[in-house]
């Protein structure tokens, strides 16, 4: 007889654990409070650029392996595209200097022995100064690990963890700063090859995933927001939804893959991340210039990453707070300014039309602190398990977390057989 699990929340964490457990022939019941399915990972269509936005530009890498499983597992996978090798083209806007860097496509970080394929005017010992981020404890900061100034941070190390912590570096969890290393710049150019979603995130990682499960049999409910969960001994016995309540039976299991505040409001006494960092991304309606490569890193202005996309450059800027209650306009203009020196444009050209989205809440703070409110995966309760970007991954809110997390929730579910 097929099990039932219930999936709370319709985000990449969601959908991974529905999927594995959907291909694992459990009965599966997804339930999203909001009208879309994506979370903060989607695509959809914006009047103002008469385009179809993400509304995050999230960058993938190939080791990322559980993302690119999932991916795989949904049939997109030939929807993440990128250069064959791992090179990452820079230019610094406030000097006009551009590099690339090569880091090959080993499984050895040997391109840090090359000078013509590490980062320029740096030596070979600046990379080795990096090392105590490698086995840095969780407790610890990113400015007490390493030295957070000179060339190879500001050109490298620095809009890496930006990026990835997406808070000021040196104020960052060096426990996840070595995570992020350890399985990019240690993996060699293997581990490193980016990827973009060419067609948007939904159509890559979302509709695709609701197909399947769909095809599968399973329940997808779209405003369908969970109210209260009711406990019955060390399990919880019923699902309370605005309008309607679902008698769990006794081999029943939920996953509860929803943001750190539901989660909190759900379930009285759970210790969840409680502070936030933005991120702002802006579109352009634009064509790329032929010459343009699919992603640019940006140092020396308030752009950080320019991506091109068919009809369109947008642009990523992390630990955004500073930006969140700046005037749309005057923010479109500046950092339209930035992305005509980064692409290299011909002067200043009038600005085309344009979105600005600013996540207030894109991620928790990747500080020692935040990182320590980070739940695991089991609960008090036999037959629920969480999930989420937000729980304890090793990493920070990466896509790559949320897989995981949603990849672990569906293991302990599993394990229950």
């Amino acid at each position: 007889m097929q099990k039932n699990v219930h999936i709370i929340g319709a985000g990449i964490s969601g959908l991974s654990a529905a999927v594995r457990l959907a291909n694992a022939n459990y009965r599966v019941h997804v339930h999203e409070a909001t009208q879309q399915a994506g979370g903060r990972c989607r695509s959809y269509f914006d009047a103002a650029t008469n385009l179809t936005i993400d509304n995050g530009n999230h960058l993938l890498l190939s080791g990322n392996r559980h993302a690119l499983a999932y991916a795989k597992s949904i049939g997109t996978e030939t929807g993440l595209v990128g250069p064959k090798l791992a090179q990452f083209p820079f230019v610094d806007i406030s000097t006009g200097r551009r590099w690339q860097l090569d880091l090959g496509d080993g499984k050895l970080p040997l391109w840090v022995f090359d000078q013509a394929r590490r980062v320029p005017d740096t030596k070979l010992l600046d990379y080795l100064a990096l090392m105590p981020l490698v086995w840095a404890g969780t407790d610890k900061l990113v400015g007490n690990a390493i030295p957070c100034k000179g060339t190879l941070y500001q050109r490298l190390v620095q809009p890496l963890l930006l990026a990835a912590l997406n808070v000021d570096p040196p104020e960052g969890s060096a426990g996840l700063a070595g995570a992020i290393v350890r399985e990019t710049l240690l993996a060699g150019g293997q581990a490193c090859r980016p990827l973009i979603a060419r067609d948007g995130l939904s159509a890559v990682l979302v509709e695709p995933a609701i197909k399947l499960l769909q095809n599968k049999g399973a329940s997808i409910q779209l405003g369908h927001e969970l109210r209260e969960l009711v406990m019955k001994g060390s399990h919880v016995g019923e699902l309370k939804f605005v309008g309607d309540t679902i008698a769990l039976g006794p081999d029943d299991v939920v996953v509860l893959a929803v943001p750190p505040r539901p989660a909190a409001a759900l379930l009285p006494g759970l210790k969840t991340p409680s502070k936030f960092r933005a991120i702002v991304n802006a579109h352009f309606r634009f064509d790329p210039p032929k010459d343009a490569p699919p992603i640019l890193g940006v140092v020396g202005g308030l752009v950080e990453w320019l991506f091109a996309f068919p009809q369109r450059l947008s642009v990523t800027i992390s630990n955004g707070d500073r930006l969140v209650d700046m005037p749309r306009e005057e923010l479109a203009l500046a950092i339209w300014q930035d992305v005509c020196k980064a692409a290299g444009l011909a002067g200043e050209l009038p600005l085309p039309p344009w979105q600005i989205v600013r996540e207030r809440r894109a991620t928790f703070e990747a500080t020692p602190e935040q990182d320590a409110l980070r739940p695991g995966a089991v609960t008090s309760f036999q037959n629920m398990f969480l999930a989420g970007d937000w729980t304890d991954t090793g990493l920070p809110a990466t896509i790559e977390g949320s897989v995981r997390s949603g990849d672990r929730a569906a293991d302990l579910v599993l394990a229950r057989r």
